[in-house]
C-alpha cells in the first residue's frame, strides 16, 4: 500500500526548486570540484595504477647494478692569454660572445673527444670496459675471432665504435650557472674507470682545444705561402719590367722629392738633376758675363775699378807721388837742370810709363775676360737646350715609367705585408691554455645510483601521470551525464530535477512514503512542471527515455502519485505494449487496456482500472499486439486523449523507449509534450541527443530532462542537499 500523500509543499520542496533552476540556467560547478568528482569516480583505478607503478620502480631499483659516477670540473676562461704580442687570428672579442660557453659545452660533448678518449685509453680491446656497461661485444658480433687469435681492422674498428658509443651515451657535461666551470661526470659499473675517463675526458679536451688552434694556423699559413709565392713572381716581373723600360728610355732615377705638403711626388733621374745643374751654371755664366760686359764698356784711363784695386799700379802711384813731392822741392831750391832734380824727372817718366803699361794690361785683361764669359755662356745655353730636348722626351717615356713602378710598388708592398703576417702566424699559436683544470676526478667510494627514494619519487609520479592520462581517456570516453549541471549545458533542454539512485526494490516502497528521498525528488519534479506552461502542470504529458531500464516507467508512476497526492484525478495509461511493466507496480491485472480501444473497442470506461494511490487510475497495456506502430499510428490515439482529458485532470502516458522504435514519435502527437528521462552514467550525451532530435523531427514539446539514479557522490552541492531535510526534529534542523 502506498502512504497518504502529504501536506502541501515544504522547505524542502522550495529548496529542490532552487537546485533544479541553477542547474536549468547551465551553471558549471567550480572546476576544482569538477577534478575532485573525475578523481571520486576512478579513484581505485588511479591507486592500482599508482600502486603498479611503485611496485615496478622498487622492483627495478632493486634489480638495477650499482653505477659509480666521478667527476672532474674545469674552468674555461673567455680571454685566452697569449705569451707574445702577436695578435691571434680571432677576434679579441669572439671570447666575449653569448655562444661562446654554449660552443665549448658543444664541443666537450662531441664525438670526436670520444674517440680521442677511446685510442688514448685503447677501450675498443679492453673487455672490462663493456663489463663494465653491461654489454658483451662478443653477443654483438663485434668479436668474431676466437680467443688468442688476432683480430682484422673491421673487427677493431667496429668494437672501437661501440666504445665510443658508450662513452657518449655515459658522459655528462654539467655547467655550473653563474660561473665559468663545468663539470665532467661519467659512470659505470666500474669506480676505477669512471675516475679514469673522467680524467682523460678533460685532458683530451684541452689538447683537442690545442691541437685545434695550432691547426687553425696551419691552415692559414698554408695559405698564406701560396699568395706569398704568387706575389713573388709579380714582384720580380714588374721590377724586371721597371728596369727593361728604364734601360730601354734611358732613365736613371736618383730618387724621389715630394712637395712641401706631400701630396705630389716628383721622380729625380740624372738628365733633371744634370739639366738644374747646367741651368744654374748658366745663369752663373750670364751673371758673369754681364758683370764682364760692364767692365769692358766703362772708360778708359785709371780711374776705374779694377785700375784702382790693382796693387802694383797703387805702389807706383805712391812712388811716383813720392817722387813727384821731391821733385818739387828740389825746384823750390834747384833749377830743373839740376842733376838731382833730372833724376827725379826721369824717375816720374820711368813710374808713368809703367803706370800706363799697368793700365792698359788692365784694360786688356777686362776685355779677354769679357769674350771668355760670353763663350761660356753661349757654350751653356747651347747643353742647357740639349738637355731641355732629352728632359722633355724623358717626361713622356716616365708616364709608362711611373706606372710599371707602382706596380711594382704596390706589390712589394702587398709582399711585405703578406710576408709580415705570415711570420706573426708563427708565432701566434704560442699562449697559455684558456681551459684549466680546477678538481681531478677522484675514484668514487659508494655508488650513485639507483637512488631508493629518487626512483620511487619517480615511480610515484609517473604513476600519478599514467593514472591521470587513463582517467582523462577514459571519462572523455564515458560521456553519460554524470551530473545535473551538464543538462543545460550540452541537451540546452531544461532540467526538471535529478532522482536519486536508489535499489529497483524499494523504489516503490519510497514512492509510497511522502518523506523519502525519492518522494521529495519528484514533488521538486512536479513543481517545475508547474512553471513549464502557462496553465500550471501540463494536462497530457508523456514520459520516455533513449533506451529501457532508465526509469522511466517509474518517473510516469511517481508524477502520477504525487499530482493524485495533491487531489488531483489522475489517469495513468501504460503506452508500452511491447514491453508493459505499469500494471505490476499498481498490483492489477493486465487482460484488457490500451491495446484493446486502439484495436476497436469503444467504450474505453470498461479498460480503466482503479489503484490504491489517491486519485490514481490505471489503463493497462493490454494483449500484446501483432504491431504496436500500426496501432498507434491511428487517430484514435488522439481521439482517446481527448476523451480522457473531459473526465480527468491529468493524463501520464508511459511511452516506449525512442530509439529502435518508432511509438513514441507516435504518442508525441497526442500529448502537449514530453517529459525525458534520462539515467546519470548511462546513455552517451550522443545517444541522448539523437532521441530528442526524433522528437524534435515530429514538432514535439520537450518540457524537460529527469535525471534518474543519480549518485550521492555526483551530486554535488546544490543537488542532493535537500533530500530528506525538513522532517526531523527541532534538534536536527
Amino acid at each position: 500500500m502506498l502512504n497518504p500523500p502529504t501536506s502541501a509543499l515544504g522547505t524542502t520542496d522550495l529548496s529542490a526548486i532552487a537546485q533544479d533552476k541553477e542547474a536549468e540556467r547551465g551553471l558549471a560547478p567550480p572546476v576544482l570540484l569538477q577534478y575532485w568528482r573525475v578523481v571520486q569516480r576512478w579513484k581505485w583505478l588511479i591507486v592500482g595504477i599508482t600502486f603498479a607503478s611503485l611496485t615496478v620502480g622498487l622492483i627495478a631499483t632493486l634489480l638495477a647494478t650499482p653505477q659509480y659516477t666521478s667527476t672532474s670540473r674545469i674552468e674555461i676562461s673567455r680571454a685566452q692569454k697569449n705569451v707574445t704580442n702577436v695578435e691571434s687570428l680571432e677576434s679579441a672579442e669572439t671570447g666575449r660572445d653569448l655562444e661562446f660557453f654554449q660552443t665549448q659545452y658543444s664541443l666537450l660533448q662531441a664525438r670526436s673527444l670520444a674517440e680521442r678518449v677511446a685510442r688514448q685509453l685503447r677501450l675498443g680491446t679492453n673487455d672490462a670496459f663493456f663489463d663494465a656497461h653491461g654489454t658483451n661485444p662478443n653477443d654483438d658480433g663485434l668479436f668474431s675471432s676466437m680467443p688468442g687469435q688476432q683480430v682484422s681492422a673491421a673487427e677493431r674498428q667496429k668494437r672501437e665504435n661501440k666504445a665510443v658509443e658508450l662513452i657518449i651515451k655515459h658522459i655528462s657535461i654539467s655547467p655550473i650557472r653563474g660561473s665559468a666551470l663545468v663539470d665532467i661526470s661519467y659512470s659505470s659499473a666500474s669506480p676505477e674507470l669512471s675516475s679514469q675517463i673522467s680524467n682523460t675526458w678533460t685532458e683530451q679536451f684541452i689538447v683537442q682545444s690545442m691541437d685545434r688552434r695550432f691547426a687553425s694556423t696551419a691552415d692559414a699559413r698554408k695559405f698564406l705561402e701560396g699568395r706569398l709565392a704568387d706575389l713573388r713572381a709579380r714582384v720580380e716581373m714588374s721590377e724586371r719590367e721597371v728596369v727593361n723600360y728604364a734601360s730601354q728610355k734611358g732613365i736613371v732615377a736618383l730618387g724621389t722629392t715630394k712637395s712641401a705638403d706631400g701630396k705630389t711626388e716628383v721622380q729625380r733621374t740624372l738628365v733633371s738633376s744634370d739639366l738644374e745643374a747646367l741651368n744654374a751654371a748658366l745663369a752663373e755664366a750670364t751673371a758673369n758675363r754681364i758683370a764682364a760686359e760692364s767692365k769692358a764698356r766703362s772708360l778708359s784711363g785709371g780711374a776705374n775699378s779694377d785700375a784702382l784695386g790693382n796693387i802694383a799700379i797703387s805702389q807706383l802711384r805712391q812712388k811716383r807721388a813720392e817722387a813727384a813731392a821731391e821733385y818739387a822741392k828740389l825746384l823750390v831750391q834747384f833749377e830743373p837742370g839740376y842733376p838731382t832734380a833730372r833724376a827725379l824727372a826721369e824717375q816720374l817718366r820711368v813710374l808713368d810709363a809703367s803706370i800706363a803699361r799697368e793700365e792698359s794690361r788692365v784694360l786688356t785683361s777686362r776685355s779677354a775676360e769679357f769674350k771668355e764669359a760670353v763663350q761660356r755662356e753661349r757654350s751653356l745655353r747651347q747643353q742647357v737646350e740639349t738637355l731641355k730636348d732629352r728632359m722633355d722626351r724623358q717626361q713622356r717615356d716616365s708616364i709608362n715609367y711611373n706606372i710599371y713602378q707602382r706596380e711594382a710598388d704596390t706589390n712589394r708592398q702587398l709582399y711585405d705585408g703578406l710576408l709580415q703576417r705570415y711570420k706573426e702566424i708563427g708565432v701566434a699559436g704560442i699562449g697559455a691554455n684558456n681551459i684549466a683544470i680546477v678538481d681531478r676526478a677522484k675514484v668514487p667510494e659508494k655508488p650513485s645510483s639507483p637512488n631508493l627514494p629518487l626512483n620511487l619519487a619517480l615511480a610515484l609520479l609517473a604513476g600519478l601521470g599514467i593514472a591521470a592520462v587513463a582517467t582523462f581517456a577514459l571519462d572523455q570516453v564515458d560521456e553519460g551525464i554524470r551530473d545535473p549541471g551538464q543538462v543545460n549545458r550540452l541537451l540546452h533542454i531544461p532540467l526538471l530535477g535529478s532522482v536519486p539512485d536508489v535499489e529497483n526494490e524499494r523504489a516503490l516502497e519510497q514512492l509510497g512514503d511522502a518523506k523519502s528521498a525519492l518522494s521529495e525528488a519528484y514533488l521538486s519534479i512536479r513543481s517545475n512542471l508547474a512553471f513549464s506552461t502557462d496553465h500550471g502542470v501540463p494536462r497530457a504529458l508523456m514520459v520516455t527515455s533513449t533506451r529501457p531500464a532508465e526509469g522511466k516507467s517509474t518517473t510516469s508512476l511517481a508524477i502520477a502519485t504525487v499530482l493524485g497526492r495533491t487531489g488531483r484525478k489522475v489517469l495513468l495509461i501504460d503506452a508500452d505494449m511491447r514491453s508493459p511493466s505499469m500494471h505490476q507496480f499498481v498490483g492489477q491485472a493486465n487482460n484488457f487496456g490500451l491495446s484493446n480501444f486502439l484495436a476497436g473497442e469503444n467504450n474505453w470506461k470498461q479498460l480503466l482500472q482503479p489503484t490504491d494511490v489517491k486519485g490514481l487510475t490505471l489503463l493497462a497495456a493490454g494483449p500484446a499486439p501483432p504491431s504496436a506502430a500500426e496501432l498507434l499510428s491511428s487517430d484514435r490515439m488522439l481521439m482517446l486523449v481527448k476523451q480522457l482529458m473531459e473526465h480527468f485532470e491529468h493524463v501520464i502516458v508511459d511511452s516506449p523507449p525512442i530509439l529502435g522504435l518508432a511509438d513514441a514519435p507516435l504518442l508525441a502527437r497526442a500529448v502537449e509534450g514530453c517529459v525525458f528521462v534520462a539515467e546519470a552514467e548511462g546513455v552517451a550525451i550522443r545517444g541522448i541527443k539523437a532521441s530528442l532530435g526524433r522528437l524534435q523531427s515530429v514538432q514535439a514539446h520537450v518540457f524537460g530532462v529527469v535525471l534518474t539514479k543519480l549518485k550521492q557522490k555526483n551530486a554535488g552541492y546544490g543537488y542532493g542537499y535537500g533530500y530528506g531535510y525538513g522532517y526531523g526534529s527541532s534538534s536536527e534542523k
